[in-house]
């Protein structure tokens, strides 16, 4: 898919689908409840679909009352079936969440992916859930993965935070269903915190407390979720940083919809990166506005340079936006260094060494690090094809580049369908 420039500075509003990782947490959540509960602006994507698919084939109602409102009927922290055989696809948060949810039922079960979910690890969780008495089977450490389960006991684990926040957050929502209180403690920095904060404020909102010292150590007390009539999903923080950054390639503004700076979601801390490299940002009526000034275009094929400032930053919390600021970076007057992204690496593709790859097809100079990457100001950036690596975050990112610049082509456009199935149509509305 080819992508054209935007001749002009924009002047676009915009309203992103519901989040992801809201969504597929809401679910999980609601299965385990007590009754129904209608969940509102839910996510219409391949990774909520097999989050939803995954949970009638274990045997729960959920019906879709239109693409993203979802009637879930709980059954109190009981597994309906004994057995079952769950296919994921690539969706992470479906893959860590279900596998920790099946500890309460009583029987087999398997759950597995794609080509790339069975390279993504999940061998952290399995040692903490045998931990608190859970049989597994998974040999390469990575889906698929058995479960022999027949309740989840309790007691204490200890559990890596450094390849994935997903362990966590799994282990949390599932503990209150435990027959004794669980204690989880961290041995050693916990990656992407402002998820396992979305975790505990979803488990709030349907009930359940976690006591907590800081990112060390967790108690869960045996409790149950309670059914919410109507639950409301935010526009998604991850996919909302597309639009936020493009003002600072194209210029002009844009105003995303439905979505507040106190969001549960940490990648919302997106905007105070690009508050750092120039951007205005305004928060008015539940909606957000950025801007970023650039000069008036002297002609449709040129315009002066972004007067954006490169920064040096650890992203380690938002990770997911990192394909983002690889976007933006080639535009800056000063280099871009993103650091603290190892996570990155086990993620729908080794998104670290997938933006050196692109970046450097298209023309810019970059320094490659174990966590990170360092990016060059680009005076010229080279018409390519992008390769995505069929990760939607690929796709997405990278096509801000051809917002910009001449002759940039996304490969596989298709791979968005993983989050945001019309990506590329919302993203020409910001044509008019």
């Amino acid at each position: 898919m080819l992508i054209s420039p935007i001749p002009h500075p924009l002047r676009a509003t915009v309203r992103v689908p519901g989040s992801k990782s809201l969504t597929n947490r809401a679910l999980i959540i609601a299965a385990l409840a007590n009754g129904m509960t209608t969940i509102h602006n839910a996510l219409e994507s391949d990774d909520s679909a097999r989050c939803v698919e995954s949970l009638r084939n274990l045997g729960y109602v959920v019906e879709t009352l239109h693409a993203t409102s979802l009637r879930v009927m709980g059954l109190n922290g009981r597994i309906p079936k004994t057995k079952a055989e769950l296919f994921v696809g690539n969706a992470g948060t479906a893959a860590r969440f279900l596998t920790a949810m099946l500890t309460l039922g009583h029987g087999e079960y398997i759950i597995d992916g794609d080509a790339r979910m069975r390279e993504r690890p999940i061998g952290d969780l399995l040692d903490a859930l045998n931990q608190l008495g859970i049989e597994t089977n998974c040999p390469s450490g990575c889906p698929p993965v058995k479960i022999y389960a027949n309740g989840l006991r309790g007691g204490s684990a200890v559990i890596s935070g450094e390849v994935s926040s997903q362990f966590l957050s799994g282990l949390l929502i599932a503990a209150p269903y435990a027959q004794l209180p669980v204690e989880i403690i961290l041995k050693s920095e916990l990656n992407s915190k402002p998820y396992v904060d979305m975790t505990i404020a979803v488990m709030k909102d349907f009930g359940v407390s976690v006591e907590r010292e800081g990112y060390s150590r967790f108690l869960i007390a045996p409790q149950r979720y309670q059914a919410q009539n109507d639950y409301v999903i935010e526009s998604d923080a991850s996919t909302a940083s597309y639009f936020f950054a493009a003002p600072a390639i194209v210029g002009g503004t844009v105003r995303v919809e439905n979505i507040s700076r106190d969001s549960k979601q940490g990648d919302i801390a997106f905007l105070d990166v690009l508050q750092k490299m120039g951007c205005e940002v305004r928060e008015e009526n539940n909606s957000i506005l950025v801007g970023a000034q650039h000069a008036s275009p002297r002609s449709k094929a040129k315009r002066d340079a972004a007067p954006l400032r490169g920064i040096d930053i650890d992203m380690r919390d938002i990770p997911d936006t990192a394909q983002t600021l690889a976007a933006i970076a080639p535009f800056a007057n000063s280099p871009t260094t993103i650091r603290g992204i190892a996570s990155a690496r086990v993620k729908e593709t080794d998104r670290v060494a997938a933006m050196c790859n692109e970046l450097r097809r298209i023309g810019v100079q970059v320094e490659e690090y174990s966590d990170g990457l360092k990016i060059y100001p680009c005076d010229k950036i080279r018409p390519a094809t992008i390769q995505t690596y069929n990760d939607h975050r690929m796709a997405m990112a990278f096509a801000l580049i051809g917002l910009r610049a001449e002759g940039i082509t996304i490969d596989n456009p298709s791979c968005v369908s993983k989050t945001f199935p019309n990506y590329f149509e919302v993203l020409e509305t910001l044509r008019s």
